[in-house]
């Protein structure tokens, strides 16, 4: 992994009406043409990513939006592109060069979400100064910046509002491991190598587990299952933590003694990328799933799934097995998430290792909203093969506050 991968990039959306200037700010920020920019409204369709290091802040994407004002059925179709970035946004630019209800009602959306704002006040070339700045103030606004690309005004100051406004907590990313694991600890990576992990590279969680690792000055042993017994055999002392691939998870707990701490990637992805106690909970419900219900299995990544896939196969495989009544299973992939959550008992969320934080939060609150119960792969995996306490372990008290410590009521084989 030779560069920062978007999921821990800060997102930086680019939103306005049409015609405001949103693309001309976006290219004069970055200093590159990324995105086409025209007279006529509407010239930018679907969202444009541009990734780069911006200083102080770090790396990050900039996406611009289509217009909130496009009409039509295909202009509708952009707007809700555009309504879909929101849920990835950290930090939004809202381009205008005046003020009208799209502009408040994109604060709303903005706040709703608590996404930091910064209101580019546009073409002051053009129009009299002062009067916008000050409608944007009044309305709550604390990041107010006077651009003109025309005149190359207040681009410096745009960017210095940037990183006074950007999320304290992206400045301090939580650590994968880092207050787990100490230095000298080893710790055991089981990876298992099948016919869905890429040629010639690691899963992404994996590498970056192992970097989390390295970082903090602990080192690991790398393994495949069946290695496992071999390798833990051969240590002179057990390691401090053994992570593993959920998908082997009930092998892999006969392997390592009880004493030893276990958990897997997918759930350190779980806590890095969403709420732990909160899929805790999620995974609780599945004791009271019943013949007929419905429930959703979302994929952060649209890759080909391939035969046994973990999503489409194996997880439906293992839910009709420990609940014994028959589900009905959706599954999706990729940005494409229903608007109407309810009528699901449960849905099941992937790692999300190719979504930003933010994102994965979104989809939280959505659930949470229509309390619907949400939880993850790898404590899904871990709750039906009896396992759930266990892998719990090496996190927190606080952390799992909310999680019963006798999650699972029902036998394995009910």
């Amino acid at each position: 992994m030779n560069k920062t991968p978007k999921s821990l990039r800060l997102h930086i959306g680019v939103f306005g009406r049409r015609n405001t200037g949103k693309s001309s700010v976006l290219n004069a920020l970055v200093r590159q043409q990324v995105s086409i920019v025209s007279d006529v409204p509407g010239t930018t369709t679907d969202p444009v990513e541009k990734v780069m290091e911006l200083k102080p802040i770090g790396p990050v994407v900039f996406i611009d939006t289509a217009g909130v004002d496009d009409t039509g059925r295909l202009g509708m179709s952009r707007v809700k592109k555009t309504t879909q970035v929101i849920e990835r946004t950290e930090l939004a630019i809202l381009v205008t060069d005046c003020w009208e209800n799209y502009e408040t009602d994109l604060l709303k959306l903005f706040s709703s979400n608590n996404i930091p704002i910064i209101v580019a006040a546009n073409k002051s070339d053009i129009r009299e100064n002062g009067e916008l700045e000050t409608v944007a103030r009044e309305m709550g606004c604390e990041y107010v910046v006077t651009t003109s690309i025309v005149k190359s005004e207040g681009l410096d100051e745009l960017r210095k509002a940037l990183a006074q406004a950007t999320p304290n907590e992206f400045m301090t990313t939580p650590p994968l491991l880092g207050d787990i694991v100490k230095s000298k600890d080893l710790i055991v990576l089981v990876t298992p190598i099948d016919i869905e992990a890429p040629a010639g590279r690691m899963l992404l969680p994996q590498v970056q587990t192992l970097r989390d690792i390295l970082d903090n000055d602990a080192y690991t042993l790398i393994v495949k299952e069946h290695q496992l017994k071999h390798a833990l055999d051969s240590l002179k002392s057990p390691p401090a933590l053994v992570i593993t691939d959920s998908q082997v998870f009930e092998k892999v707990s006969k392997i390592v003694p009880q004493e030893v701490p276990l958990t897997s990637f997918s759930i350190l992805f779980a806590r890095l990328k969403g709420d732990l106690a909160e899929f805790a909970k999620g995974a609780k419900s599945i004791k009271s799933l019943r013949d007929g219900d419905r429930v959703l299995i979302a994929e952060a990544c649209s890759h080909h799934p391939l035969k046994d896939d973990i999503g489409r196969e194996k997880i439906p495989r293992w839910l009709q097995q420990y609940t014994g009544v028959k589900l009905k299973i959706d599954v999706i992939a990729g940005r494409d998430f229903p608007e109407d959550l309810t009528p699901y008992k449960l849905i099941i969320h992937c790692a999300g290792c190719v979504f930003n934080r933010q994102e994965v939060m979104s989809r939280i609150e959505k659930a949470k909203n229509v309390k619907v119960p949400i939880t993850n792969y790898g404590m899904v995996i871990s709750y039906v093969h009896g396992i759930f306490n266990r892998v719990m372990k090496p996190f927190t008290k606080t952390e799992i506050a909310n999680c019963s410590t006798s999650l699972q009521t029902k036998s394995k084989n009910r």
